[in-house]
């Protein structure tokens, strides 16, 4: 039975390095995520064209539960729902997981094609714009088939990126107040600025912060809480004791992770803050960003399911991080050099 579900939008990232002149053109910024508008729909199909173009199954979640398999080394330790299309793209990623050791459990809309990321690179920095498709049509029926509801209920830890909040809302509540009965984990991920800047994706992810035992986020998107919230702070510490003290509806007390790129991690917990250290990679081994915030609580998740202390979930965390930026999309060697 898989230790970790995620549950999320499985996209296929078309992936290119580009001169900021093409960033500058779809109105793109670099280290931003975006869902795609219709002024961004021929974007796809130029980085599709370009001679460095890279197909990477992508998605923040189930990057995120690949990096966990990985890490875990163990087959089907991990299993992720999402919703694809019935063509080349959805087989792409069908196969990527199999071979990764993650139990695809997709729900199929035939009518409508797989989810695609432009993935730009500049300088090894990205910007994100998504074309959800499929990925948008997630619906709860799927998760509550027998089959899915027996992933769900034998999971140890349940893991959405807050992206998921613009797609099925009642899936991560149904998935939520499962693990209030299972005792698992539920862990969420706030995933980028425009979420809590949007009202109705803010508010799912104000209603699922109670349920929440694990918090993850980087610099950017805690200080965007905290303007959301009229925190008046940009304090990232402050900002995770305050997330950390949010009444919770679990008997445990909840966990606030930061992270900071290569500056510390911050972790918060029943009020209290401690830094954890990053190894710093140098500049010449970077290959690209995209995936590294994925990657970390890949590891992290990993190391949690092991029944792992914060400062042994951080470590791993951080060493997954650390192999993913050294390959361009979230790829990775065979085996990881870090036994957890």
């Amino acid at each position: 039975m898989a230790a970790i579900l995620g549950m999320g939008n499985p996209l296929l990232d078309i992936s290119a390095e580009v001169g900021m002149d093409v960033v500058d053109k779809y109105g793109l910024k670099m280290g931003d995520a975006i869902l795609a508008e219709a002024k961004h729909q021929p974007l796809f199909a130029e980085l599709a064209k370009m001679s460095n173009v890279q197909f990477i199954p992508g998605g923040a979640t189930q990057n995120t539960i690949r990096v966990a398999a990985w890490m875990l080394q163990a087959p089907k330790s991990t299993a992720y729902m999402g919703c694809v299309g019935k063509d080349d793209f959805a087989d792409k990623m069908r196969a990527v997981c199999e071979k990764d050791g993650v139990l695809a459990s997709y729900m199929v809309d035939a009518a409508t094609p797989t989810g695609t990321c432009a993935t730009l690179i500049h300088e090894k920095e990205r910007s994100l714009c998504t074309n959800l498709e499929a990925a948008n049509n997630y619906k709860e029926s799927h998760l509550q088939q027998t089959e899915n509801m027996a992933i769900l209920t034998g999971a140890k830890i349940v893991y959405s990126a807050g992206f998921f909040a613009t797609v099925s809302p009642a899936s991560m509540k149904i998935a939520a107040q499962k693990t209030v009965q299972t005792n698992a984990y539920y862990c969420l991920n706030l995933s980028a600025p425009f979420l809590m800047q949007v009202p109705p994706f803010k508010a799912v992810l104000t209603e699922m912060i109670p349920y929440t035992d694990y918090l993850f986020c980087n610099e950017t998107e805690a200080q965007t809480w905290a303007e959301t919230e009229g925190w008046d702070t940009a304090d990232i510490a402050f900002i995770a004791t305050r997330l950390s003290l949010i009444p919770s509806l679990k008997t445990r007390k909840r966990t606030v992770v930061i992270t900071q790129g290569k500056d510390p991690t911050i972790v918060a917990q029943n009020g209290f803050t401690k830094a954890y250290a990053i190894t710093p990679l140098p500049a010449e081994k970077l290959v690209d960003t995209n995936g590294a915030g994925d990657a970390y609580v890949g590891g992290f998740l990993a190391a949690l399911s092991k029944g792992k202390d914060i400062e042994a979930c951080c470590k791993a965390g951080a060493y997954s991080a650390g192999v993913i930026v050294q390959h361009s999309g979230c790829t990775f060697p065979a085996q990881p050099e870090y036994t957890l």
